[in-house]
């Protein structure tokens, strides 16, 4: 973390409320801050006890969705997300000194093209069409858990109320936006419009006859109003125990007791006294303090369990994400929420655009979707026409024969076709001092080599840091000559040149894919932590092994001479090698890791003489017997 948020939480006498709201959204698998509370010193004075608050900004967004590179807008009040046009500026509107939506990163751009058209979509999408729509936008199904969250708590100060504190990420893997949400002492009983939030109507929540779009389109759509139906009900009847929760926070109250007697600021904003913090789970203060926190957790409750529509609700489907392994073959896994278990999954293609097939999916922790029971179902499908466009979507039924099939519109995984002979062939994710762009800076940087007989052009052919956004960057207007380099830098400042791309590389690990125009992966590489002025490179130009370079050679033809050797003498030797996803086989019977080039154990065995790869991406790996003998393999 690049920053610390110290709150007093000053209107709360428990000094809890907010800490509560984020292990609920936690404790919901929602993007949400971490939360403690704090003891602060100053030059070894004690100010007080405080909440400490994750910040959300770049880290954040990069820890909770891999990647960092979308639009983050912090949105603050009147943000009601009410439509303003099609002009992207139209939403840049001011409210004193600061946007309404501010845009936190990708400031230089600035622009609101995406945000503009999520809230075009959000408002003038008919019902009957609002599910398909909104889903291509919108993380949809995780922002009804944040509702029914927002109204247990009593959130008030978010936007489906107040029109207030909560951030949209632009997330660039799925191409949806994602709700954050943002300050939470406004909750639990606390109030400041003379409303009781324990008994406040769950389906009608937002004030009468004002614009609350990310709330009220939703409550209208019948599909969408019972799946939040049957959120809401889960949270309070399996997700937490009311009465756990409540022995939870009579334990903190009594761990930070000490803490608030030698509190001097404690009282000073509204009169707040130790007893005042004793009573403060189960008595009002009174003010704005209408109810303690543990007599209003079962008043909403109670009241929740009156209000509950009970209605069938269609399989929720959501997180849907493929990988191709190769010209024929491709994995596809989805998250699937069912009412009534169990749930069928299968998934739905076509190879040729006419004729569909069905292949079951499963949740057993077999067909490489995670672990057993985890409701993420992974399928393999191994009959793709390298030539042609898959499609697919995902089917589940539950079963009370509630259905749904999820995208609306088909997913389509491009056909490898005959791609140019172009390779990520070395590059650099942290430079400090080994070459130096035309303006005299070390950003990072990528080499591209052109392997065949023909020179090539560039400009219909895009580089990416994200496998899911293949067209980030399209790649300017160059030829490169038959066996050939060109050197582009990843440093996320296009305005400094045509070869600067927009995005930059992480030194903590992440992906480069290079794609052509029709966007069929032309090249790519995942990559681990890399080491500061050290290139990762092929070992030759265009060459499958990969190594590290102590002597990059940016630009120009990757030197055997510059490898980082992997010494260790050859007690055994294996075969074949390099593998092809299979078994392979030792010379003799011995005690070995494997570990990958980043140091990570992917797999041991003891008194055997075979490993199975067939799990191992492709790369270099080490096995290393318990002598300490050494040897690398290659899986392509």
């Amino acid at each position: 973390m690049e920053k610390l948020n110290l709150n007093g939480e000053h209107n709360d006498p428990s000094v809890m409320r907010a800490k509560v709201g984020w292990d609920i959204l936690r404790k919901w698998e929602i993007a949400a801050p971490r939360s403690n509370h704090v003891e602060v010193y100053i030059n070894d004075e004690y100010y007080g006890l405080y909440i400490n608050v994750e910040h959300i900004d770049e880290e954040f967004i990069k820890s909770r969705f891999t990647k960092n590179d979308g639009n983050l807008f912090k949105c603050l009040y009147p943000a009601d997300l009410n439509y303003l046009g099609q002009n992207p500026d139209s939403y840049k509107l001011m409210q004193g000194d600061r946007r309404v939506y501010e845009l936190k990163i990708n400031e230089e751009t600035d622009d609101y093209s995406d945000l503009a058209n999520f809230i075009d979509v959000l408002n003038n999408t008919a019902n009957d069409e609002l599910v398909c729509e909104l889903d291509e936008v919108f993380n949809i199904y995780d922002y009804l858990k944040i509702i029914a969250a927002d109204i247990l708590t009593g959130n008030w100060d978010g936007p489906i109320y107040n029109k207030n504190n909560f951030y949209l990420y632009h997330n660039t893997t799925s191409g949806k936006f994602e709700y954050i949400p943002y300050d939470l002492d406004n909750t639990f009983g606390i109030d400041w419009f003379g409303i009781d939030w324990t008994n406040r109507n769950i389906y009608n929540w937002s004030p009468d006859g004002a614009p609350r779009p990310i709330y009220t389109q939703i409550m209208e759509n019948e599909e969408l109003r019972n799946q939040y139906s049957y959120y809401i009900e889960k949270l309070i009847t399996s997700t937490i125990n009311i009465d756990s929760l409540n022995n939870a926070l009579s334990s903190r109250r009594n761990m930070l007791l000490p803490y608030i007697t030698n509190d001097y600021y404690y009282s000073l904003d509204y009169g707040f006294t130790t007893a005042d913090f004793l009573n403060s789970l189960s008595t009002a203060f009174g003010a704005h303090v209408k109810y303690g926190i543990s007599q209003y957790l079962t008043e909403r409750k109670n009241s929740i369990e009156l209000q509950l529509e009970n209605a069938q609700m269609n399989p929720v489907i959501k997180y849907i994400r493929h990988q191709k392994i190769s010209a024929t073959q491709a994995q596809i896994l989805a998250y699937i929420e069912v009412k009534n278990s169990p749930a069928n999954v299968a998934v739905e293609y076509s190879t040729d655009g006419s004729n569909w097939s069905s292949e079951t999916m499963y949740d057993d922790g077999n067909h490489n979707d995670g672990l057993a029971g985890d409701l993420i179902y992974g399928a393999s499908l191994s009959n793709l026409i390298p030539e042609n466009e898959t499609l697919y979507q995902v089917f589940a039924l539950d079963e009370n024969k509630n259905s749904n099939l999820m995208p609306c519109e088909p997913i389509i995984i491009p056909a490898s076709g005959d791609t140019p002979l172009l390779f990520i062939n070395e590059f650099m994710a942290s430079n400090d001092n080994t070459i130096a762009d035309e303006h005299g800076n070390y950003g990072d940087w990528i080499e591209i080599y052109n392997g065949s007989d023909e020179d090539i052009w560039l400009g219909d052919k895009y580089l990416t840091d994200n496998l899911g956004s293949p067209s980030k960057w399209q790649m300017p207007n160059f030829t490169i000559v038959s066996d050939g380099f060109v050197l582009f830098w990843a440093d996320g400042k296009p305005s400094n040149g045509e070869f600067h791309t927009t995005f930059k590389l992480s030194k903590d690990g992440e992906e480069i894919g290079l794609f052509s125009e029709n966007l069929a992966a032309i090249d790519e590489i995942v990559f681990g932590p890399q080491t500061t002025d050290i290139s990762y490179g092929r070992e030759k130009d265009g060459n499958i092994s990969w190594i590290l370079f102590e002597t990059p050679t940016p630009g120009a033809s990757n030197s055997p001479d510059a490898i980082i050797e992997i010494s260790g003498i050859e007690e055994f030797n294996i075969f074949p090698n390099p593998a092809t996803g299979g078994i392979i086989y030792l010379t003799k019977v011995i005690n070995y890791k494997v570990y990958d080039m980043y140091g990570q154990l992917v797999g041991d065995a003891k008194n055997y003489d075979k490993i199975n790869t067939s799990s191992y991406t492709k790369g270099i790996y080490i096995i290393v017997s318990d002598e300490g003998y050494k040897q690398k393999l290659i899986v392509n």
